[in-house]
């Protein structure tokens, strides 16, 4: 928080972030979810941790170095917070350590699948396992000896790797009293992270790719008496040095640093707490890491490879399935361009299918009549349904603008393999803005009806990713409006000629010209209405709220008598039901089956309700470097339907937490009105009955939320 009472109290951004992937945790803990869907919450809490220490930790440890004048303009010391952090870092972790071994692996157990290690083997077991060993692992192995001839050892950003100790020679007069090795472990050439065993009846048997190679480890060593095998994991530095500067040689200037981050500066080296001393001091010796570095860790690392652990067959470990559902206004087949023409509609991935986006891009690229098509794309699939459909329009004589995002963190590679293809194929490709990155996500169409153009619209809160899309939960709309589709237009038009677009936009708030300007002045106006003692009323759904000016502004609605409700998956700055500050402000947020990464914005404005659907949140990058649009729902219809599903997230009394991470039920009129509500579950039964009577929708809250 901050020290200064002079100043308004705020959530100090690393812990609030820590906060959020506790909550991470909290769904593997929690014995209500399905077990082999604990371990993959297991797996993306290690995911999200790694990110955290590439960039946030890393950026820390920069900061701390600066000079003393510098840093006191920081506010808190970069060097006190990196001290919080990583203590924070290292209760969770213990946590995720007590998880894993007194819960998940005896409750896998309890369920007959056993992952087991190289000295739980049976005698049959360890014969199969070192014959697989011999037939599938051996050759993918290249050790490297850390002696006088080796000057450096270089590890890898992000793989695990196995460190040899070799003691007890058979003939030391032959061999060195002790040898130190290490290897990469192979797990992307050996297809995965674990090998599983012939089943011994109902028995299911699994062990860690690092253990079948514990367990012959011997027989490459046949000279030593001992072999010890221990693991490690460096985590480098993510941060890229990129000239916000947009040139023709941008593109290798991101190639370059991608080179720079694979060689990045440490920022975390995990090891193994059994590692000898002697092996720990030859790792440090011959990759020039310091102790600052190093982090203990376990016998493991990389528990993202969770992802791929086997299932066994077993459908009551998983989640139901959710198969995506048919859309009640798009056609099955049929032109998607001539139902946009007749409607608007809206799209739920991944509750509905993102194919309708692809059918609509590939529909364009056929239809003679469609001249253009320009798109934006931050975040692009590796075997991208949306890149290619955009090369076939290129190839069809189609105009196809491509607005790349080079900038977007740990997908720049995706990105520009992407990004030169569709040069090669013709299509006009735009590295971005200068100072800006392009972090909205719109789709532009271009066709020639009855002697003049008609342009057709899909704007989005996610990506075009098709991988994605099935586990983010977003929103899209696809429309024809004239008005709304002009505006996209002119902001294509922005990547264009670079001109300032302020006072351009009647429906859309687009950053960086007047998203912030127009926030405020939605916020003023409850403001206005609360202190003439009328209803007035903000609610948020957002990733992450950081920005200090909205949220002082927040504040300052709050303390006018306006009631805010904040709907806030990830990190959160505002502080909640502070006397004289926040008393009107309820935050809570959902962390479930889908990664919640919509974003809208509802203003009370006198009982005309403002919504708009954004790709932003309220963090300064988003409201001031970044070209972000939040646009209306104008459709009656469709402005309902979104207000009933936020409701059914207001009303979620299951995976609903505050911003302590405390489980919170529903407010009490939503309680008495519909009971117990999980609201992807219910989410998901909604936009399946579309056809029937909708949910009634609950009156707003008359009472400030508690």
């Amino acid at each position: 928080m901050t020290n200064k009472s002079s100043q308004p109290q705020l959530l100090n951004r690393e812990i609030s972030w820590l906060t959020f992937n506790r909550r991470v945790l909290q769904e593997a803990q929690d014995p209500a979810v399905p077990l082999l869907e604990r371990l993959k919450f297991l797996a993306i809490f290690s995911s999200n941790l790694d990110e955290y220490f590439k960039v946030r930790v890393a950026t820390l440890r920069r900061l701390s170095k600066l000079k003393k004048k510098t840093k006191a303009k920081l506010g808190q010391d970069p060097a006190e917070q990196l001290s919080e952090v990583l203590a924070e870092v290292g209760r969770q972790q213990q946590a995720f350590g007590d998880t894993f071994r007194n819960h998940i692996l005896p409750e896998l157990g309890r369920e007959h699948i056993h992952l087991i290690t190289e000295h739980d083997l049976t005698a049959e077991q360890r014969t199969w396992v070192k014959q697989y060993f011999e037939e599938n692992v051996r050759d993918l192995l290249s050790p490297i000896i850390l002696d006088d001839n080796l000057h450096h050892l270089f590890l890898r950003d992000q793989s695990v790797y196995l460190t040899f100790y070799l003691t007890e020679p058979h003939n030391p007069q032959k061999h060195d009293e002790e040898r130190v090795l290490a290897m990469e472990l192979p797990t992307k050439r050996h297809g995965g992270r674990f090998v599983r065993l012939p089943d011994v009846g109902t028995e299911h048997y699994v062990m860690f790719l690092d253990d079948v190679i514990r367990c012959c480890a011997a027989a490459l060593y046949p000279s030593y008496g001992k072999v010890q095998v221990h693991a490690l994991k460096l985590s480098r530095d993510a941060e890229l040095d990129i000239d916000e500067e947009v040139s023709d040689n941008l593109l290798a200037k991101i190639k370059s640093s991608l080179q720079k981050r694979a060689t990045g500066f440490p920022a975390r080296l995990l090891y193994d707490p059994a590692m000898p001393e002697a092996i720990l001091q030859a790792i440090e010796r011959k990759t020039g890491i310091g102790k600052e570095e190093l982090v203990e860790g376990s016998r493991y690392h990389n528990f993202r490879d969770f992802f791929g652990f086997p299932d066994f067959g077993l459908p009551h470990l998983q989640y139901a399935p959710m198969p995506p559902l048919p859309h009640p206004t798009l056609p099955r087949t049929g032109s998607l361009l001539a139902a946009t023409a007749r409607r608007d509609h809206l799209l739920h991935p991944p509750y509905q299918s993102f194919d309708y986006v692809t059918r609509l891009l590939n529909e364009a690229a056929r239809d003679p009549q469609v001249s253009d098509i320009s798109i934006t794309l931050y975040r692009v699939g590796g075997k991208s349904a949306v890149a290619k459909a955009l090369l076939k329009a290129a190839k069809n004589g189609k105009q196809v603008t491509v607005i790349v995002e080079l900038k977007a963190r740990f997908d720049e590679e995706s990105n520009m393999f992407w990004a030169e293809k569709l040069q090669k194929a013709g299509a006009n490709v735009i590295y971005g803005v200068p100072g800006l990155k392009v972090h909205s996500k719109m789709l532009l169409i271009t066709r020639a009806e009855e002697e003049h153009n008609r342009l057709y619209a899909y704007l989005s809160t996610g990506n075009f990713n098709e991988a994605t899309s099935e586990v983010y939960a977003d929103y899209g709309l696809f429309t024809a409006h004239p008005e709304i589709t002009r505006e996209v237009a002119e902001v294509f038009r922005y990547f264009h000629d670079h001109l300032d677009k302020t006072g351009q936009f009647r429906h859309l708030l687009v950053a960086p010209f007047e998203l912030r300007q127009q926030l405020n002045a939605l916020i003023d106006h409850e403001i206005k209405l609360a202190r003439k003692g009328k209803e007035a009323y903000i609610i948020l759904k957002l990733n992450a709220l950081q920005d200090e000016r909205m949220i002082g502004k927040l504040y300052e609605a709050s303390e006018a008598g306006v009631r805010v409700e904040l709907l806030i998956r990830g990190i959160s700055c505002l502080l909640p039901g502070v006397p004289g500050q926040s008393t009107n402000i309820q935050q809570r947020g959902i962390v479930d089956r889908f990664l919640e990464h919509a974003r809208m914005y509802v203003f009370g404005n006198g009982g005309d309700e403002k919504l708009y659907v954004a790709s932003a949140d309220w963090m300064n990058r988003n409201l001031d470097r970044r070209v972000e649009v939040a646009f209306p729902i104008l459709d009656p219809d469709l402005r309902a339907e979104l207000l009933d599903l936020l409701n059914l997230q207001r009303q979620d009394s299951v995976k609903s937490r505050d911003w302590q991470n405390n489980f919170v039920g529903p407010t009490q009129e939503a309680a008495a009105a519909e009971g117990e509500v999980r609201a992807q579950f219910e989410t998901y039964a909604y936009l399946a009955a579309l056809g029937r009577p909708a949910r009634k929708r609950p009156a707003t809250p008359k009472k400030a939320p508690k």
